[in-house]
């Protein structure tokens, strides 16, 4: 039996993790981006965005355990909220650090089998992951123009499938790119993500006149940037991304 009777997560991975962990009736106060599953997302109480918590809301619900990221989350609002409330904090960057952050809250919400389990079906599921080895530029936000750079987590799913990111020399985690710096680059594919920014189908025609002998692809964000239980799902997507 988990010892916290009242947990808020401030990020939407690490939300659908504790409840695909079965903490249903624990999970009291999520994000309006935590969004999966339904039911939970339109029955539990929001607290804002994980960027602009309201913190009077959070104090209304009592928690005894707060769980958030380090990037997700503004770090005068986590700093304010630790003076009053027992607040986790993950840092991720890495599959490795995914892994031994799931390990953890398992550990914390005492559900180290079920934790320990998820992370080994994880694993498993990427030991037959595909090679693509071409470069690759991974765009999260448009005008201006934003992406994926070196030492971050989508960075480190383009290299599991071996997409070089042509970003790897930035010391930009997610730098600013121009129309002509995007050229310069000449990346083989350009991945178009749909999270942050909402990256449509129509925005393939406007890269491919920057980038005629480019593939141009719109992925799903939630599936390379998701750090939680949804990881479980990425491996065959990656498989099956016909690049």
């Amino acid at each position: 039996m988990c010892k916290y009777k009242r947990i808020i997560s401030l990020v939407p991975s690490q939300t659908e993790l504790l409840w695909d962990l079965g903490l249903h009736e624990e999970l009291v106060g999520i994000t309006k981006f935590c969004i999966h599953p339904n039911e939970m997302y339109t029955s539990k109480t929001r607290v804002g965005g994980t960027k602009t918590l309201d913190i009077e809301k959070i104090r209304l619900l009592k928690p005894d355990l707060i769980i958030g990221n380090k990037e997700e989350n503004e770090k005068e609002q986590i700093l304010a909220l630790q003076k009053e409330f027992n607040v986790w904090m993950s840092d991720i960057y890495t599959l490795n650090d995914a892994y031994k952050m799931i390990l953890d809250i398992g550990e914390i919400v005492n559900k180290k089998g079920e934790s320990e389990q998820l992370v080994n079906s994880i694993k498993s599921s990427f030991e037959s992951i595909k090679n693509y080895n071409k470069t690759v530029l991974y765009l999260i936000w448009k005008d201006p123009f934003m992406a994926a750079g070196k030492a971050t987590f989508i960075g480190d799913m383009l290299g599991q499938i071996n997409l070089m990111n042509v970003l790897y020399d930035s010391e930009l985690r997610y730098p600013e790119l121009t129309i002509e710096q995007i050229q310069q680059l000449n990346p083989e594919v350009v991945f178009l993500s749909t999270e942050p920014f909402p990256f449509k189908d129509k925005h393939i025609n406007e890269l491919h006149a920057l980038l005629p002998n480019a593939k141009i692809k719109l992925v799903d964000g939630e599936l390379f940037s998701w750090y939680g239980s949804r990881l479980l799902k990425s491996a065959e997507y990656f498989n099956n991304l016909e690049i």
